[in-house]
């Protein structure tokens, strides 16, 4: 049955392997005329077929590759003469999977087991597909098969998993687990275990189910010895006394894996949530294998009476005491940060001391005080201080680094903890503009006076004092939003280009210049330091949100294609390419994996950037071809005209969406992709605003639900009015009233301003639905439409401000009229000119019909209207875009760099960048090194303003040649009638 030796697939492997050696080659032609040479000579080996399938499929020719597949597969089956062997069903699995008929793979496979059912190499093979296919209860069964045939550990755990499975990610019910348990118990009672990963599996299984004892005794048993190192071993144990409620017992097991690992900072947390028996951080019923690290301000330990706590906090002190005088190494920080939970919680339980907390933390500055970290550690500690005790520390932090006797790169480090603190405590916030400003210049000047400290440093290496630039950059833009002075938002894109310059791999500065030009229309900047960023596999899914919202609203619709291709087919590969890493798992007994992948895959998939780019790379191609109605009908033929969406909006509702955005790592200013604070009006806050970000988040999250949701009915332009209204917060009957009212003057346009691109989506619908009602009238027409489509477009044209001296003008909301409602209107005239002048014929003279005449003159009348109207309201926004590009760029860089020339007197900005040119000009290759005098001579402040300035034009270039594309096809249409 199995291939022969020296065979391949029935076939001498000295003929096959010039084939697969060409293939490996990418020289398809030739592997394509050795294929067909080799089928002349074994016309009836599935084998070769199925190579010259494969062979096909490379080189793109996808139907014929199919053709060829199936022809294999019925070849298979037919003669029963012929060896089947993996080799061929696993060509023809590759094959079939990459034309996504994975389906046929499985009943090739299945055929074979059928015939050979005991085979375990087929078994493993159908095995394989089944996990492709995500078939949890198939590879149940044929896991057991295979077990019962080869009595093996791995395959029983195969079947264990797929179990799991079925509970975690399909239907199955809690139940099964106990099936599971049982399959393993009855092996252990005859078998043992022989693998650590089965030993894992077995108490995941139990404590699943809330089983701790049994784990417990499992592991204390002589199955335990599998965990071969015992600080392992030690974790487990404690996490599981924690859960079944044995505080005292983990106490115990969590301090001997503190004295074995003392800067495990994690264990001491469970350490002393143990003993303090704070129940949040021990939540039972999780499917996860480790405990949660409580940092909440609300611990809940206040159930212990003030003897029991105090006894357990000075066991806690005393063990810490202890621990610090055996460590002996001043590396380890975890004995301190203990001290400092220590006051916290006493603190929290009514009996610590703001004094001692800040003691401890100016006891941790001055010895970790110079690490990245440090501010970071400390954060959870800051919380608890009042305000007048956090300026206290803030004074004493700042004094003992005046009087330090470290070496400069450990004050450099200090000064820079620093002034983090005072960014987590909000310190500078009430701060006087002047104040503000002498902040930011001091951390300019100690950037630039520490460069040669990174002389001999290689480029990919970071730099010290590299952090103060992107603190800087916080304080100049602070500043704008108090002034609105646009020079400090100017000089924050100066000081981050010339930490780029100094070193182009700091991904921090890339991406607050990313914000920045975003915030001033220089779109095409800001997506050229995305770019930059070099975002790849998994980080597209959690990096993209800083690019993508503002992209599907601009102008540059090549680029937003070519970023939303890239994202969809990194998404779509991994898909196809999880099961391969599932079923590597399995092959080497990685069984944690197996679920990790499994449930990572699911996340994926309910992604709602996943999903809103699926919906948006639609509606962008339906934008891009709207100029042609045939190509937009392609377009929705695609779409099958929209279905495809609803299911989108289905998919929705039935299951919960995630949200993988990694959020804290967006500038301050704009905690979320819906929010910047530099639009609305300067506060004086008491921190940085994170500390609302939970509830921001949550907001965010619900709304973009709500936008998928009704853009998924966008494609459609059809009759799905109700649910659209829906959307737009009023039944469907209140929406048509309010769109009229306002169409004719009864209403103000500000009434729709909270959604003004939604309500006029709406009224370009319920026209065409109104074309096509069979009768049942709405009072909508096109006169009233029109209107309101000139209105919305005046009065943004009206309200708008010169882009480069107002940073943050919403020119979003004029590109998305234009391209949305504006295009799908041009859209409708585009289908009823066709409809109304058919090509090829000509009017009829006199005959009857009168009336039918008489109605179509009526539509005719109206449609040119319409056509003249949506004429001047787009070219009245394509002479508002000449106006904005005309103007001179060298006067454009001089009202930039005018607003950066102020006296010295007093506060206002420029002094930043008079500190960055002021290096240029004196800047030493003997003091600073080659590589960093190289780099920063070149930088001009003007090149940076002239960059802003040509990225401002190539957008509204963009916008504008959209406009014109526009008017050339209605002057086009206009000659039609």
């Amino acid at each position: 049955m199995a291939s022969k030796f020296g065979m391949a697939g029935g076939i001498p492997e000295r003929r096959v392997r010039p084939v697969w050696d060409a293939i490996d080659s990418r020289q398809f032609k030739n592997a394509l005329k050795l294929s067909t040479t080799l089928l002349s000579k074994y016309p009836n080996s599935s084998y070769a077929l199925a190579l010259k399938a494969l062979i096909l499929e490379r080189m793109g020719k996808l139907e014929e590759s199919l053709s060829v597949c199936i022809n294999a597969k019925e070849l298979l089956y037919k003669n029963d003469l012929i060896l089947i062997d993996d080799l061929t069903l696993s060509t023809l699995q590759i094959v079939f999977q990459r034309l996504d008929h994975l389906d046929m793979a499985t009943s090739c496979y299945e055929y074979a087991c059928g015939k050979f059912p005991n085979n375990l190499e087929l078994m493993m093979g159908l095995f394989n597909c089944y996990v492709r296919e995500y078939s949890f209860v198939k590879q149940q069964q044929i896991a057991i098969k295979m077990y019962k045939i080869a009595g093996e550990e791995r395959f029983l755990l195969w079947a264990v998993c797929s179990i799991q499975l079925q509970v975690f990610c399909g239907n199955g019910g809690e139940k099964l687990l106990q099936l599971a348990e049982g399959l393993l118990k009855k092996h252990i009672a005859s078998h043992s275990l022989h693998e650590p990963e089965a030993l894992s599996v077995y108490i995941s299984l139990l404590e699943q189910q809330a089983k701790y004892g049994d784990a417990t005794e499992v592991l204390s048993g002589n199955l335990g010895s599998l965990i071969m190192i015992e600080v392992d071993k030690l974790r487990i144990q404690g996490r599981l006394l924690a859960r079944a409620g044995d505080y005292g017992g983990a106490a115990d097991i969590f301090q001997k894996v503190l004295t074995l690992c003392p800067d495990d900072w994690e264990c001491f947390l469970h350490y002393l949530g143990c003993l303090l028996e704070d129940d949040c951080i021990f939540p039972g019923g999780t499917n996860s294998p480790s405990l949660h690290v409580s940092t909440l301000i609300d611990c809940n330990h206040r159930h212990l009476s003030d003897d029991v706590f105090d006894s357990r906090i000075s066991r806690a002190s005393e063990f810490v005491e202890k621990l610090k005088a055996e460590a002996g190494s001043d590396s380890i920080r975890n004995p301190d940060l203990a001290n400092l939970e220590i006051e916290r919680r006493k603190i929290i339980f009514g009996k610590g001391s703001y004094d001692k907390l800040m003691e401890d933390i100016i006891l941790f500055f001055s010895r970790f005080g110079h690490l990245a970290c440090f501010s970071a550690d400390v954060a959870v500690f800051l919380q608890v201080l009042p305000g007048d005790k956090k300026n206290q520390l803030l004074e004493k932090l700042a004094k003992g680094i005046a009087s330090s006797a470290t070496s400069s790169k450990n004050v450099l480090g200090q000064h820079i903890t620093l002034f983090k603190i005072r960014e987590l405590i909000g310190d500078m916030f009430p701060l006087p503009e002047g104040d503000l400003v002498g902040f930011a210049v001091q951390m300019t000047e100690m950037y630039c006076q520490n460069l040669p400290l990174s002389k001999d440093l290689d480029v990919q290496e970071s730099m010290f004092g590299e952090e103060f630039l992107c603190m800087t950059c916080n304080v100049l833009v602070q500043l704008f939003w108090r002034t609105k002075h646009i020079g400090y938002l100017l000089e924050a894109i100066m000081v981050l280009e010339l930490g780029l310059t100094v070193r182009r791999y700091v991904w921090q500065y890339k991406i607050l210049l990313l914000h920045l030009y975003s915030y001033w229309n220089a779109l095409p900047l800001a997506y050229e330091r995305y770019k930059s960023l070099d975002v790849k596999n998994i980080l597209l899914e959690t990096v993209s949100h800083h690019i993508l919202p503002q992209m599907l609203t601009s102008p540059l619709l090549v680029d937003t294609s070519d970023l939303l291709k890239g994202y969809s087919r990194f998404m779509d590969e991994h898909f196809k390419e999880s099961a391969d890493l599932t079923f590597l798992a399995y092959r080497h007994r990685n069984y944690s994996k197996v679920i990790e992948f499994v449930q990572f895959k699911e996340r994926l998939q309910r992604s709602s950037q996943y999903l809103t780019a699926k919906i948006e790379g639609s509606i962008l191609n339906l934008k891009r071809n709207a100029n042609s109605i045939e190509e937009a009908e392609s377009v929705l033929e695609s779409l099958n005209f929209g279905s495809d969406f609803l299911d989108v909006s289905n998919e929705i509702q039935s299951k919960k969406l995630t949200f993988n955005e990694d959020l804290q790592l967006r500038p301050w200013w704009t905690p979320s992709y819906d929010k910047n604070y530099l639009s609305g009006p300067y506060e004086s806050m008491s921190n940085y605003p994170r500390e609302t970000l939970r509830n921001d988040v949550k907001e965010t999250e619900s709304k973009v639900t709500r936008t998928i949701e009704k853009r998924s009915l966008l494609p459609q332009l059809k009759s799905l009015l109700e649910s659209y209204a829906k959307f737009l917060q009023l039944p469907f009957q209140d929406a048509v009233v309010l769109v009229n009212s306002v169409a004719s003057g009864q209403k103000p346009l500000e009434v729709f301003s909270p959604n003004l691109i939604g309500w006029m989506n709406f009224a370009v619908c319920l026209n065409a639905w109104n074309l096509n009602s069979n009768g049942i009238t709405i009072p909508m027409n096109w006169e009233l439409l029109c209107s309101l489509l000139q209105q919305s477009v005046s009065s943004k044209i009206k309200t708008a401000k010169p882009l480069l001296s107002f940073p943050g003008t919403d020119l979003s909301i004029l590109v998305q009229l234009v391209t949305e409602p504006l295009t799908w209107h041009g859209l409708i005239i585009q289908s009823c000119v066709r409809s109304t002048l058919p090509s090829g014929k000509k009017k009829k003279k006199g005959g009857g019909g009168g009336t039918s005449d008489q109605s179509n003159t009526q539509l005719s009348s109206s449609i040119k209207n319409s056509i003249i109207s949506l004429n001047n309201t787009i070219d009245q926004v394509s002479k508002w875009l000449k106006e904005q590009i005309n103007k001179s760029v060298d006067g454009d860089i001089d009202i930039l760099l005018s607003s950066i020339n102020c006296d010295d007197g007093g506060p206002g900005p420029g002094k930043v960048v008079k500190i960055l040119e002021k290096l240029v000009s004196s800047v030493d290759d003997l003091e600073v090194g080659e590589r960093i005098c190289h780099a920063v001579k070149p930088w001009k402040a003007a090149d940076v303003a002239r960059k802003m300035v040509t990225a401002q034009g190539t957008a509204l270039t963009d916008f504008l040649n959209v406009c014109d594309s526009k008017i050339k096809v209605l002057q086009g249409l206009k000659l039609q009638i």
